[in-house]
Formats: structure tokens, sequence, C-alpha cells
């Protein structure tokens, strides 16, 4: 056990508690390891690496909300200070979450932010779980904390036929020409090989700013010259300009898929969600 000592005192507290639950599984007053996530599809990740050890309550879980509007509730800052684990996004994306952390809580409390795992850039794009590399990081780190690299073994395998259809879509589109209203799909796009246009004009719309005239204009010309084969917009944030891209879009034959930020409802895994998107990719690519 001399290990531990090498270990911060947080990660110990954990560590003997998944030790006394696997012990103790057969016992009702086992207590399971509190995990809070800021957002639904990190909670789904934890949930699937921490098992029947683990209860997770996802606090932004509504995928008809607009994210960006969201605001903490007391129920919410009492989960975070009872948590064994939070999970946070950063960039950013979840600062409400911060201010939650940053009060009287559990001392022993681990938090883990995602976007921690990769080298961020100046303005990094935060809708990091649409790139399911980072997700597969994420699920590495609960294991170690939790003490159960088996999980992370299985995970991986449940994420292969994500990553199986991510290598089909790149081998038959290579560098496909793509768009959206806003910078969600974006990091799935890179993983992808694909070139995003109008990006400006995405992050305009994400900051909630009015976009200039010449993106606007840039914008609308790929559409009505086929510049891209495929429009991605955000269903649960819309405005008068998105709109009328979508229209034009249409007009032009151009497929439309629509995406969310948070989990949706119907999709029961992570993986099972970004599958589902993938498969409305291609079958547009297929019949236009």
């Amino acid at each position: 056990m001399k290990f531990l000592f090498a270990l911060p005192f947080a990660l110990v507290t954990i560590f003997f508690r998944i030790t006394a639950i696997a012990a103790e599984n057969q016992h009702s007053s086992s207590q399971p390891i509190r995990i809070v996530a800021a957002e639904n599809f990190y909670g789904n990740i934890a949930q699937q690496v921490g098992g029947k050890h683990v209860v997770v309550v996802s606090i932004m879980n509504n995928p008809n909300q607009d994210p960006h509007g969201f605001q903490p509730t007391a129920a919410t800052a009492k989960e975070v200070a009872d948590a064994d684990i939070v999970i946070k996004n950063g960039v950013g994306y979840d600062s409400w979450i911060d201010k939650l952390i940053a009060t009287k809580g559990n001392p022993h409390r681990v938090v883990i932010t995602v976007a921690d795992f990769i080298k961020t850039e100046p303005r990094e794009n935060p809708h990091l779980w649409y790139n399911p590399e980072i997700m597969l990081l994420l699920a590495e780190k609960l294991s170690d904390v939790l003490q159960t690299p088996s999980a992370a073994i299985a995970f991986r395998q449940e994420m292969k036929p994500l990553f199986e259809k991510i290598v089909f879509l790149k081998t038959h589109y290579p560098h496909l020409p793509v768009t959206e209203t806003e910078p969600l799909f974006a990091p799935m796009a890179k993983v992808l090989g694909w070139k995003m246009l109008h990006e400006n004009y995405q992050w305009a719309i994400m900051n909630e700013t009015e976009p200039s005239f010449q993106q606007i204009v840039d914008f609308q010309e790929s559409l009505s010259n086929k510049k891209v084969r495929l429009l991605f917009y955000n269903r649960q944030v819309t405005n008068p300009s998105t709109r009328q891209l979508q229209r034009l879009a249409e007009k032009n034959h151009i497929p439309i898929i629509g995406i969310t930020e948070l989990q949706p409802l119907d999709a029961s895994t992570y993986q099972s969600w970004m599958l589902a998107q993938l498969r409305e990719v291609e079958y547009a690519l297929m019949t236009k």
C-alpha cells in the first residue's frame, strides 16, 4: 500500500471508499460514490465507467434547453457540495459550476475538468464532447480515480462502432467541405478530416454577437453556389439569421443536419447518440 502515499489525499479517500464498496457490495449499507456532471453526456460516461459503484447526477440534462442560458439552483449547489467527484467541461462553457465548486463542500471532492486533457488554444472550441477521442480520455481518467481499469477497457470496446463509422466516412468522403450555423459539430469534423467553412460566422452566433455583413454574404454565397455538401445547425439555438441560412440550403438542395448540444433523452449512451448522428450524415450524403 506504499503507493498510496504518492497520491493526492482526495484520491486516497476515493480509493478507500471504492475498496470498501467492493468488499461490502452485498450489504445495503455500502455507500456509492456520488458523481455530479455539469452536462448529461459526461454523466453518461461516468455511469458507464462507474456502474453500480456510483450514483450520477447530471445538472444540464434537458436537450430542449439553451445551455448558454443555464442558471443553477439551490438544489444544484447542494448536489455539487455533497459530490465526491465533479465533472465539468471547462473552457468557459460551464463557468457557473466553478462558483459552486469554490464554496464550502465535501473537502475530499475530486474535480475533473475535461479541457485539461488537451492543449487549449487561445480560441478553443468549447464543444469538446464532439470529439470522441476526448471522451476516451475522460473514461480513462474516471477509471483511474475509481480504481476500475476494466471499465475503461470495456468503454473503449463500446466505442468501436462509433470509430468504425468515423473511419468509413473519412475514407469515403475525404476532405468534405461542410459548414454549420454554430461551431458545434466542428470537433467531429476535424476528426473526420473535413473542411469546416465560415467559422467566424459560427463563433459570432455562439457568442451571441451579430455576424458581419461580409460573413453573412460569404455564407449565403457558398450555399447558393453549392460550395458545401452539408449544413449543420444547433437545434437548441436558432435565430432569424440561422433560419434564413437553412431555408437557403434547402432551396439549393443541400442536406441540413440538426444536432444538439446535450444528449437527447432517447439516446441511451453517448456513443449511440454520436453514432445516430453520423448515420444521419451518411444517409444525407448517400441520397443527395
